[in-house]
């Protein structure tokens, strides 16, 4: 499939490598000029920079072949922007757009995006469902597909604990979404140092699970 991204921030960067991996044909599009070439750096020539709110470069990037695009820059507005536009003027049959405010949710399918991702949903039913921690339990399945969201909380002694999540060597199709320290989402980082007591929130294929276990917390005791 020809997948266009919209942002270059760690969500759409992770997003894109996956999608490459699994030999799908994807364009990053990604405004800011240090950010889209250190992207190019590491991944290749798959960055377009541009603003992908602007009908000119969703034009100029062949978005009316696309198959699908998905909007994931930290802006709702300009998701849902993206998206529209991407749907309705260059005919895109699948739009997928990240919502940072979940109040907006309604709002996005209302206007037509075909489904919605987000995170702070995600950490809301955590709390809710009152989830034990020390197991990787699965949160939500995704209505298409075989992914799933995870938490898994690390603990001291874990393999994941106090490294670095640009050092895991995570499974390929998966994705650390976020992280819950001290009752506070915070959106991981390379750098990001991953401590005792997080509990990670990670998007994963379900064949995957097990050894997304294995990194975070260690091998399941036989």
């Amino acid at each position: 499939m020809y997948i266009i991204v919209m942002g270059g921030g760690q969500v759409g960067y992770h997003l894109t490598r996956t999608l490459m991996q699994k030999g799908h044909e994807v364009l990053l599009v990604e405004k800011d000029h240090r950010r889209a070439l250190l992207i190019n750096e590491e991944l290749g020539p798959v960055v377009f920079e541009g603003d992908g709110c602007e009908f000119r470069t969703l034009q100029q990037i062949g978005t009316s072949r696309a198959d699908v695009v998905v909007a994931v820059t930290g802006d709702d507005e300009d998701n849902l922007v993206a998206c529209q536009i991407s749907k309705r003027n260059f005919g895109v049959r699948r739009t997928i757009a990240r919502v940072n405010d979940p109040r907006n949710e309604d709002i996005f399918r209302r206007l037509g995006i075909d489904e919605t991702v987000s995170s702070t949903k995600v950490i809301d039913d955590l709390i809710e469902q009152e989830i034990a921690t020390g197991d990787v339990v699965p949160l939500a399945a995704l209505q298409r597909g075989d992914l799933e969201i995870v938490e898994a909380s690390i603990r001291e002694g874990s393999p994941a604990a106090r490294r670095a999540v640009r050092d895991l060597e995570l499974p390929a199709e998966s994705l650390i979404s976020c992280i819950v320290r001290g009752g506070r989402a915070v959106v991981p980082q390379g750098d990001t140092i991953l401590q005792p007591d997080d509990r990670v929130i990670a998007l994963v294929h379900r064949d995957q699970e097990a050894a997304l276990q294995t990194v975070l917390r260690g091998p399941t005791p036989t």
